[in-house]
């Protein structure tokens, strides 16, 4: 007899992207990877939501790459005229951030899906988290990410 429970599902939303951590294994199709990335820059203040194609191709390809070889939008153009702000440490730098949130998304999902988690709504904040049904609803406390709005690319595109 198969013990499910020692073992925690992997999310799967395609092939087209892959990541894995540890013994976790987590695929995207390109339409969910695409929506996680543009969040997670949203999360961290860098992009405001919306991008055009040209743009979510360019931030795809940081988050997969670490880096925009040759910029297709004005994004990538920004991104790359301030590198050094955006790198520094690898658990500092905006690429490690950008798979982070996206890797936690989905791990988070994958843990609701599976009756580990339930997600409310606090009235009073506006705003969405996860509890444990097991453990009482204790609510999961998630690390927070820094922000990089003074690099953002936003405030450049308003015009």
């Amino acid at each position: 007899m198969r013990d499910d429970t020692a073992r925690r599902g992997n999310y799967d939303s395609g092939s087209d992207y892959v990541l894995e951590y540890g013994e976790l294994r987590f695929a995207f199709n390109e339409r969910d990877f695409a929506q996680r990335v543009e969040q997670a820059a949203v999360k961290l203040g860098f992009v405001e939501a919306g991008l055009d194609r040209e743009e979510l191709e360019d931030l795809l390809e940081l988050a997969v790459n670490g880096e925009i070889r040759e910029p297709s939008s004005p994004l990538g153009v920004h991104v790359n005229e301030r590198w050094e702000d955006l790198v520094g440490p690898q658990q500092k730098s905006l690429v490690h951030w950008l798979r982070r949130l996206v890797f936690r998304g989905a791990w988070l999902d994958q843990r609701v899906k599976e009756g580990e988690l339930d997600v409310i709504f606090d009235e009073d904040t506006q705003t969405f988290g996860y509890v444990q049904p097991e453990r009482d609803n204790d609510l999961i406390e998630l690390s927070p990410e820094p922000s990089w709005a003074d690099n953002a690319y936003g405030a450049s595109r308003s015009a």
